[in-house]
C-alpha cells in the first residue's frame, strides 16, 4: 500500500501548469528563459520507453538510475535503472532498452515478488574471480541486495547475476516478516579510500533505520555481504514551541529514507528521509547526524484518513524549509575536479530539484553546511517529450560520455510518463546534459 500523502494541489497544479507551457517550446531549446526568482527550466535530450505498472506491463515502475561509464568507450556507456517488480532495465545513451533482467520471484507461492527499488554502482570491486564493477540493487520484495557483473560486450547482455546465494536478509528474521515488506529500501554504496574496503548504506521500508554493509567476495566470483552497524534517524522532533512532531503516515509507520548518495572524497552520507528534509552523516554510520534542510511540511500536524489513504494537513507553524515539497527524493552528487560541486535532490512535491554546495566547514549555524545554491526544472521539450514529474531517483555523473553528453548526463525518474495509454500508470527515466544543469545552477 503507498505511503499516505497530504494533499498539496495548490503546488501541483502550478507545477502542471508550467510543464504545460514548457511543451510549446522548441526541443532544441534545452536552457529556457525564466521570469527573475522562478527556477531555471530545463528539457531533456531523450526519454526511455514508457513503463507500465500493469499485468501487462509485468508491473513496472521505473524508480531509480545509475549511470555506468565506459572508460574504453564513453559514448557506449549505459545507464542501470530499477523497475520494482519489473526488475532492472539497462539502456544506451540513447535511451534504448539493451538488456531486462526480471527480478527473482519469492521462494514459495503467496511469499512476496522480487521487486528491485534502487541502484548504485561499485567500481573495481574485488571478486574472487578479480576485479570487475558492479550494479547493486536493493530488493526489497525480498529483504536482499543483489549484485550484478558489468560486461559492456558479454554476448546476451552486458549485466550477469552473481550474487551470493546464501546471502542472508538485510533486516527481517524470517520469510514472515518479510512477507511485511519493512524491508531493504534505500541504497547508496562507497569504497573507503583508507581501505579499499566497499560498503552499501541501505534504509528499511517504513522505519528510520540504516544499516552499513560491507560487501565481501564469495565463490566463484559471487558478491555477499555482512551487516556492520545500524543506525536509527528520529521519528519525533522537537519544534520550537515545545511540542513534539511526528509526520504524518499510516498507523505503524515511521518516516523512512529513501534517497541517499555518498561523497567519496570524505565519506559523508546525505540521506534523504522523505518527510522530514536532507541529512548529513558519516557513512560508516557512527558520529551525530545533522539536518541539513527541512521540507516546508516540517512541523505540520497531519491527520490521516483512511477513507481516502491521505493525510490532512492542519495549520502550518511556520518552521518548515523553504526549498524541499515533501517527499525528498532522489538524491545525487554532482561532482567537479576541482572539490566544488552540488548534492542534488528531487523535491518531489513541486517537481523541483535543489542543490546544495557540497563544500562545507564545521557545523554550526553560520558555517558552509552545504549551502544552498539554487535549483531547477525538467520539464517537456515537445509534445512528444515530456519532463519529469513527481520524481522519484537521479542520477548524474560529470565526466564526458561520447558526442551526445560530452559534459556528462543526469538521468532523473519521470513518476509521470505522458503521453501514455489510455487508464495505464506509465512511468519512464529522462536524459538530461549535465552541462545544461551547471548553467542553470551557475546563472
Amino acid at each position: 500500500m503507498p505511503k499516505a500523502r497530504i494533499r498539496r494541489p495548490s503546488v501541483l497544479a502550478v507545477a502542471t501548469a508550467l510543464a504545460a507551457l514548457a511543451a510549446t517550446a522548441p526541443a532544441q531549446a534545452h536552457v529556457q528563459a525564466h521570469a527573475p526568482g522562478a527556477l531555471p527550466v530545463l528539457t531533456p535530450r531523450a526519454e526511455t520507453a514508457p513503463l507500465y505498472d500493469d499485468e501487462a506491463g509485468g508491473n513496472s515502475d521505473a524508480d531509480d538510475p545509475a549511470i555506468w561509464r565506459n572508460t574504453a568507450d564513453p559514448g557506449r556507456s549505459l545507464v542501470v535503472a530499477t523497475a520494482k517488480e519489473g526488475g532492472l532495465r539497462v539502456y544506451d545513451l540513447d535511451a534504448r532498452q539493451v538488456q531486462h533482467l526480471p527480478a527473482p520471484a519469492g521462494p514459495a507461492p503467496g511469499d512476496a515478488p522480487g521487486r528491485f527499488n534502487n541502484v548504485d554502482l561499485v567500481h573495481g570491486l574485488k571478486l574472487s574471480t578479480g576485479r570487475a564493477d558492479v550494479a547493486v540493487t536493493t530488493d526489497r520484495g525480498n529483504d536482499r541486495l543483489r549484485f550484478y557483473r558489468i560486461d559492456r560486450d558479454r554476448p546476451g547482455g552486458p549485466l550477469t547475476d552473481v550474487t551470493d546465494p546464501a546471502a542472508a536478509p538485510v533486516f527481517s528474521a524470517g520469510q514472515g516478516e518479510i512477507n511485511e515488506q519493512r524491508t531493504a529500501y534505500g541504497l547508496a554504496t562507497w569504497t573507503d579510500r583508507a581501505t579499499g574496503r566497499s560498503y552499501a548504506v541501505v534504509s528499511r521500508r517504513e522505519r528510520t533505520r540504516v544499516a552499513l554493509l560491507e560487501l565481501l567476495p564469495g565463490r566463484s566470483g559471487t558478491v555477499g555481504y555482512r551487516t556492520i552497524r545500524t543506525l536509527d534517524l528520529p521519528s519525533a522532533f522537537r519544534l520550537p514551541n515545545g511540542t513534539s512532531w511526528t509526520p504524518c503516515g499510516e498507523p505503524g509507520q515511521l518516516p523512512q529514507v529513501e534517497g541517499m548518495v555518498v561523497d567519496p572524497a570524505d565519506g559523508t552520507l546525505y540521506a534523504g528521509q522523505e518527510d522530514v528534509g536532507v541529512w548529513r552523516l558519516r557513512a560508516d554510520l557512527t558520529g551525530t547526524p545533522t539536518l541539513v534542510d527541512k521540507v516546508r511540511e516540517y512541523g505540520v500536524p497531519g491527520t490521516y484518513d483512511e477513507d481516502t489513504d491521505e493525510c490532512v494537513p492542519g495549520a502550518d507553524p511556520g518552521y518548515g524549509g523553504k526549498r524541499l515539497a515533501a517527499d525528498v527524493e532522489g538524491l545525487t552528487l554532482l561532482t567537479e575536479r576541482d572539490g566544488d560541486g552540488y548534492v542534488l535532490a528531487s523535491s518531489q512535491g513541486d517537481n523541483t530539484f535543489a542543490a546544495y554546495d557540497r563544500e562545507r566547514g564545521e557545523d554550526g549555524e553560520n558555517g558552509e553546511n552545504n549551502e544552498y545554491e539554487g535549483g531547477f526544472r525538467v520539464t517537456a521539450a515537445s509534445t512528444a517529450l515530456d519532463g519529469s514529474e513527481e520524481c522519484d531517483g537521479a542520477a548524474a555523473l560529470n565526466a564526458p560520455l561520447g558526442a551526445k553528453y560530452p559534459h556528462g548526463l543526469l538521468v532523473v525518474q519521470d513518476g509521470d510518463e505522458t503521453p501514455q495509454a489510455s487508464g495505464r500508470e506509465a512511468t519512464g527515466f529522462k536524459f538530461v546534459r549535465l552541462d545544461d544543469v551547471v548553467d542553470a545552477l551557475e546563472d
